[in-house]
């Protein structure tokens, strides 16, 4: 199991924002990751990538343990925040030959020139962060995500800030990396999920409301729209 979560939670204060859920996720996964805003998707992002520790309960990423194995559970995840931190006055391949370093990644300019043209930055390459439109930027995250070439994917918005035909080259590529790798997929726009994702969780007030296969999830729903199943379990 690539991912394996049990009763996991994360107290605020007197706020639970992820309140005991447990789920699992197999390789060859592509894990639509839904719930409305504040619901608790960024913060279970942010405790398997081992960025915040839980207040409870347990998690392994490729078998290591988010609290006592750390270094080895971000060996294994490649993680494409929200906000997408980048230095901006790096230029792209500069600030890749640094992710390689850190991952001492092997023969890294031959790694750096296969991702790059995985994620379509052949055309920036020779550009400098703060002077990409925020799609391309994007494309930078997903590029550092996946260059030591992880076992586990964690993609928030992925696909934020990307034009129309952005958006299906990276659908694309997302699809084609979950056919070995789990790949978790936290969006707000129900036909990526559709588009891309075989199991969906749905989580709402931290609690999972549904976890299923998409087919499953939509025959037990009466053959709704996703979008309609979404409505009616997080409101």
């Amino acid at each position: 199991m690539s991912i394996s979560v049990t009763n996991l939670t994360k107290v605020y204060g007197s706020q639970k924002a992820v309140d005991a859920i447990s789920f699992s996720a197999e390789p060859g996964t592509i894990l639509g990751f839904l719930g409305p805003n504040g619901a608790g998707k960024s913060t279970t992002m942010k405790m398997l990538t081992c960025f915040i520790p839980q207040t409870s309960g347990e998690a392994t990423v490729s078998g290591f343990n988010i609290s006592s194995q750390t270094l080895e559970v971000r060996r294994n995840i490649g993680y494409l925040p929200e906000n997408n931190p980048l230095y901006q006055d790096l230029y792209v391949k500069e600030s890749l030959g640094f992710t390689a370093d850190v991952h001492k990644i092997d023969n890294k300019q031959r790694r750096i020139n296969e991702v790059i043209g995985l994620v379509g930055l052949g055309n920036e390459q020779h550009k400098k962060i703060g002077q990409l439109s925020k799609g391309y930027r994007q494309r930078v995250g997903l590029a550092q995500a996946i260059l030591h070439d992880p076992k586990v994917l964690i993609l928030d918005e992925p696909t934020s800030g990307l034009d129309p035909n952005q958006l299906i080259d990276i659908r694309k590529l997302i699809q084609e990396l979950g056919k070995d790798k789990t790949v978790v997929l936290s969006t707000h726009i129900m036909q990526e999920v559709e588009a891309v994702c075989n199991n969906v969780i749905i989580i709402n007030k931290g609690r999972i409301v549904a976890d299923d296969s998409l087919q499953q999830l939509r025959e037990k729903q009466g053959g709704k729209s996703l979008e309609d199943i979404f409505i009616s379990l997080t409101n």
